[in-house]
Order: C-alpha cells, then sequence, then structure tokens
C-alpha cells in the first residue's frame, strides 16, 4: 500500500515513541524525520533504473544558432537509451531515424577527417572551443557528449532546419522524479518498494533522531532491498540481454 509523506513520518515517530503529530512540520524531530524520508527516497532512486521512471522525452533545443548540431540533454535525465530524429525520406515519408550512439574519440575520428573547404562541411566550434567539422546537408547518423550537458551529432540537413529541432527528437530514458516535501505528498515510487523506502528512513532515523541502533529496522532494510534487487519489473520480459553471439547449450 503507498503512503502519504505524513503516514510515513507518523509510523517512524511511532516506533520511535516519539509524540504523535497531525503535519511534518509539527515538531522539529518531525521535520527532521520528514528529510530522513527525502534523503532516503533519493538513495533509493539512484541506486537502480526504476521501470516506472522510464519514460519518452524530447531533447532540447540548443537555443544557440552557431551550433547547429547540439541538443541539450534535460536536467532530470537519468540516463538515455536511444535517441531518433525525425527525418524526410525520399518519398516523402517521415520516418524516425535511429542516431548511433558514439564515444567521443570514436565520434572524433569521424569528424577530424572532413574537408574543412567543402561547401557542404560547417566547423562549428563546441563549448571547449574545439572544432567540430559538421556535414550540413544530411540527417545526423552518430552522435555523442563531451560535458554530459549537450549531445553533438555529426551532421544536419540545412535545407530542412537552420539547427536541430526538440520537436523532431525522440527519446528512451530514466528521468529523475520531483519530490514534494508536503504532508498529502506520494513518493513516485512502485507500491511495493514502500516497505523498503520505510525500512530504510526507519533505520535511519533510529540512528539520527535517538542517536541508536535498531537492528531489527535495519535487518528488516536490508531484507526489502534484497527483495527489490529481485523484483524491478512488473512486466514480464521488460528486461532483454544481449547474447553478444553466445549460443546456448544443445
Amino acid at each position: 500500500m503507498k503512503m502519504t509523506l505524513l503516514e510515513i513520518v507518523q509510523d517512524i515517530l511511532n516506533d520511535l515513541d516519539s509524540d504523535f503529530v497531525n503535519s511534518i512540520q509539527d515538531t522539529v524531530e518531525s521535520e527532521q524525520v520528514a528529510q530522513i524520508v527525502k534523503t532516503c527516497y533519493y538513495e533509493m532512486i539512484a541506486n537502480r533504473n526504476w521501470p516506472h521512471l522510464r519514460k519518452l522525452f524530447q531533447l532540447e533545443h540548443s537555443g544557440d544558432v552557431s551550433k547547429p548540431n547540439y541538443l541539450k540533454i534535460p536536467v532530470n535525465l537519468k540516463e538515455m537509451e536511444f535517441f531518433k530524429y525525425e527525418v524526410q525520406m525520399e518519398d516523402a515519408r517521415v520516418v524516425q531515424k535511429t542516431i548511433k550512439f558514439k564515444h567521443p574519440d570514436e565520434f572524433l575520428a569521424i569528424t577530424t577527417g572532413r574537408n574543412s573547404t567543402s561547401p557542404t562541411v560547417d566547423t562549428v566550434i563546441d563549448y571547449s572551443g574545439s572544432k567540430i567539422l559538421t556535414i550540413n546537408n544530411t540527417s545526423p547518423t552518430y552522435w555523442t557528449s563531451f560535458d554530459d550537458f549537450n549531445i553533438v551529432t555529426d551532421s544536419y540537413d540545412k535545407d530542412e532546419d537552420v539547427t536541430l529541432q526538440s520537436s523532431k527528437t525522440q527519446c528512451l530514458g530514466y528521468i529523475h522524479p520531483t519530490w514534494v516535501h508536503i504532508d498529502t505528498a506520494i513518493p513516485d515510487l512502485p507500491t511495493e518498494a514502500f516497505p523498503a523506502l520505510l525500512a530504510e528512513a526507519k533505520s535511519t532515523a533510529f540512528v539520527s533522531v535517538k542517536q541508536m541502533a535498531n537492528q531489527k529496522a535495519e535487518q528488516k532494510a536490508a531484507r526489502q532491498q534484497r527483495w527489490l534487487a529481485r523484483k524491478a519489473w512488473r512486466t514480464e520480459g521488460a528486461v532483454r540481454f544481449d547474447d553478444y553471439g553466445r549460443k546456448g547449450r544443445r
């Protein structure tokens, strides 16, 4: 069962033999416990890629016409799985083309060998001051990131758009949730993760608030985390593993 922030704080305070509260702001102790819940929540979010945070999203426009092959990564993105860009085919069909990732050194190996004097090649200055030789008459094929804040592509089609457009991107990735610090807020976790959040926060609260360890609470927290490590996806078959060409035993 999901719980509000107030219900979680009340549960923890009860185990701490503390005063009952009607709001997380009622006492110094309740405010401290609410902050502990928030910290434990973000630790849980950081420890794994939660399926419910896996969403389609769009990259952001660079806002700089001097960098036509750049797009910005949303600040709340945790990890990106794929990047597609809308292109128009010769038969007028519009398709989402998968843009392949290259590590920075691989990306530069592709772009550095281009002819900077060609009319189909632009010299784009990266935020670091380095020059990126960018093809200007075809849709992107490869992308990379040098700083984890901006995405750079090897090309763009200036006849279609003077810069890459946010509206033409399609990405899949894990988005950091937003914490709401009010009584009625329900932490953004699947139902089965709430016992783990409660156990972690309770274990931490005994040490932080009461200055004492609670072995039972610690054991429960460890048990819940082990269970969550085995059970993440609600949809069967949601996780795929590459076999890298290996054959199973016959």
